[in-house]
């Protein structure tokens, strides 16, 4: 199973942005969607959206972001809060895919 790439700020170009954090692409909507965020990065391309991450964040860091015509499903857990984690590393930990990678700041 593949899982986020932990060098992710190194071997990913800098996309753009995304309300307030930073997409590391390739970005080829809507067949590639990057990685969102810095330090609660989110590999929109394994996210399945199971939500784990959502009920495990004390600090509601993520909001869903509708994704239609994406890879592995139509919705993804966008850090649209990275600002406010407190780096507990809960929902690291329940990312069924591996699809986060938490690293303080």
């Amino acid at each position: 199973m593949a899982a986020i790439d932990p060098d992710f700020q190194k071997n990913r170009p800098k996309a753009g942005d995304h309300e307030g954090h930073a997409v590391w692409g390739p970005e080829e909507k809507p067949a590639k969607l990057g990685i969102h965020g810095t330090w609660v990065a989110v590999d929109f391309d394994l996210c399945i959206a199971d939500g784990a991450c959502l009920d495990a964040c004390p600090e509601n860091v993520f909001t869903w972001l509708d994704t239609p015509g994406s890879p592995a499903s139509a919705k993804k857990a966008d850090p649209s809060k990275e600002d406010a984690c407190i780096f507990c590393m809960a929902c690291e930990s329940v990312c069924p895919v591996v699809a986060i990678k938490i690293t303080p700041k």
